[in-house]
């Protein structure tokens, strides 16, 4: 009987060890959620950030597209090589 104590002592001591100081201890565990908070939020931050970037990218791709078009209709501009041609709808008289 005292040897089967002393095995249960040994094995709920060795539990304890694994709980408080092993490799998935509390205090462990507690380091990893501040490193995965920290992450998460350094990476809410990048997405914002990316956000941001893709906005300005289309907006400067648009508003070229729209400057050159007005370019065009207004003041002719033509690309080098390309050639423009007006069709003029035939008048019924």
């Amino acid at each position: 009987m005292r040897s089967v104590t002393v095995v249960l002592l040994g094995l709920i001591a060795l539990t304890h060890y694994e709980l408080w100081l092993g490799k998935a201890s509390y205090s462990q565990r507690a380091e990893l959620r501040a490193k995965l908070q920290a992450q998460q939020s350094a990476n809410t931050s990048a997405r914002l950030r990316n956000a941001q970037v893709l906005a300005e990218l289309r907006d400067l791709t648009e508003g070229l597209e729209m400057v050159e078009e007005q370019a065009r209709l207004e003041q002719g501009m033509l690309r080098p090589n390309e050639i423009l041609v007006h069709v003029n709808p035939a008048t019924k008289h």
